[in-house]
């Protein structure tokens, strides 16, 4: 087993960290924030990730993971230093902010005293590989210093995070030394996936390269949603019948409210970036941009469409998380949802199981009106005279709801599924005026029937009930 130290305790820095221990390795986590390695100590974790806390205590207990702010004391005997610190957006053109990787790389070289592999966890721009090795190189302070470099980009899902580490699609590893970078693979060998070893700068491409597919696979069905509903389709069954295509597969086809989160809007930002600076010009990671930021805002249209003005009104918020199983708020969709329907004075319910905190920092920084926000315990209390209710992230939780109940308390019952969990039909049953992403107003049923049409006199007929109904 191997010595190991990762720096930064962030989401990749603490899920790496505590999983390599977990595989037997003793791992030393170095933060340079006092309270959070303090935090970490009394087993307070800085995030939630499911089964995390429980990993942490497990190996802490076994004496494989341990806590520190002093570099010297976690680089002690190290043979592999994982680089594992934020890279956020730097500038208004989208760049990566490599202030973090580069602090990090001066303190190893100032207290490194034996040879060491560097490791690049962090999403790093291409030819960051270079910059970490050039700043380690000209900042070591003992002769007995010696190092590499390696990249070894992180494919980890928020909310899945253990389980993406234990059972990787693949591991990637670059380096201009292949020796090192098969000696890091040794590292995973007990995880049995396929590596992918090459040269530094097509690993760290290989990052951007994924993230960015991605997402251009949710604005891609996204954009097919929104041709869906003028069209009388429905995306969920449209996703359905592409995906089982081998070519196209059916992930990554949800129809909602965008990507948000740490990576997807960065990372294209950032590759879109470092293809303008390189004179291209990256005109589909563009578009998959402005479609992910025009997703969101129809939510508000469908709101004003449903009710006509906001003013005055209650709108009930099904969750804040950019995503289930998180705690998560960066690029979130639902603090520009809120932002915006609090401009138009409306007041605004809102319920997460697990982002309250984080939610409520993440609106006072972007400047919403806090006044007009309460934070309810559960979801029938934010339905409660409640003038539409929205979902904007897909919880378990929210799938089991009674929905009939829900119904009953609101003031209208006007529902906006931002993730197309709910039937239509069957919320129809229920007494909501119901709209989803990219399905049909009046969708048809499996076996088509005449008598299971609703004219256009008669979907005109509820929009003016709706509006004209008294609050």
């Amino acid at each position: 087993m191997s010595v190991i130290c990762v720096i930064g305790t962030g989401y990749v820095g603490l899920v790496t960290g505590t999983c390599l221990a977990d595989l037997g390795n003793t791992v030393t986590c170095v933060d340079i924030v006092q309270e959070k390695i303090d935090r970490l100590k009394q087993g307070i974790l800085p995030i939630y990730e499911p089964g995390l806390e429980e990993m942490v205590e497990r190996n802490v207990q076994a004496d494989r993971l341990h806590f520190t702010t002093n570099y010297q004391e976690g680089l002690k005997d190290s043979e592999f230093i994982f680089i594992a610190v934020n890279t956020p957006t730097g500038n208004t053109q989208g760049g990566a902010d490599m202030r973090f990787v580069e602090s990090a790389a001066r303190s190893i070289a100032e207290n490194l005293d034996h040879y060491a592999i560097v490791i690049n966890k962090s999403t790093v721009p291409v030819g960051s590989g270079d910059v970490v090795s050039r700043v380690i190189q000209n900042n070591l302070k003992s002769p007995q210093a010696s190092f590499s470099v390696v990249s070894n980009p992180e494919f980890l899902r928020e909310g899945a995070a253990l389980l993406d580490f234990q059972n990787p699609d693949r591991i990637v590893l670059g380096s201009t030394e292949p020796e090192a970078a098969h000696k890091v693979a040794r590292l995973y060998l007990q995880l049995r996936a396929p590596f992918v070893i090459t040269d530094l700068y097509t690993a760290e491409m290989i990052k951007y390269a994924s993230n960015a597919f991605l997402a251009t696979k949710i604005s891609f069905i996204n954009e097919i949603a929104q041709i869906c509903e003028r069209l009388g389709a429905d995306v969920k069954q449209v996703a359905v019948g592409m995906g089982y295509d081998k070519r196209i597969g059916h992930a990554f086809l949800d129809a909602g409210l965008g990507y948000g989160g740490s990576c997807f809007p960065k990372d294209v930002r950032a590759l879109a970036h470092m293809a303008d600076e390189a004179g291209l010009h990256p005109q589909m990671l563009r578009a998959v941009m402005d479609i992910n930021h025009d997703q969101r805002r129809l939510v508000v249209s469908k709101l004003t469409n449903m009710l006509g003005s906001l003013r005055g009104t209650t709108i009930g918020i099904l969750g804040l998380a950019f995503k289930p199983n998180t705690d998560d708020m960066r690029e979130a969709p639902a603090v520009d949802i809120i932002h915006w329907v609090t401009s138009q004075g409306a007041s605004v319910r809102v319920y997460d199981p697990i982002a309250t905190e984080t939610g409520r920092e993440a609106l006072r920084h972007e400047n919403v009106n806090m006044d007009a926000v309460t934070f309810c315990k559960n979801p029938y209390e934010v339905a409660e005279q409640a003038d539409a209710l929205v979902v904007v992230t897909e919880w378990n939780e929210f799938k089991a709801l009674n929905m009939q109940k829900i119904s009953a308390v609101m003031e209208r019952p006007v529902l906006i599924d931002g993730r197309n969990i709910y039937d239509p039909a069957e919320m129809k049953r229920y007494g909501f005026y119901y709209r989803g992403m990219g399905r049909a107003t009046n969708p048809a049923p499996s076996v088509l029937s005449s008598e299971d049409t609703t004219s256009l006199d008669e979907e005109e007929a509820i929009q003016e009930t709706l509006i004209g109904r008294e609050s």
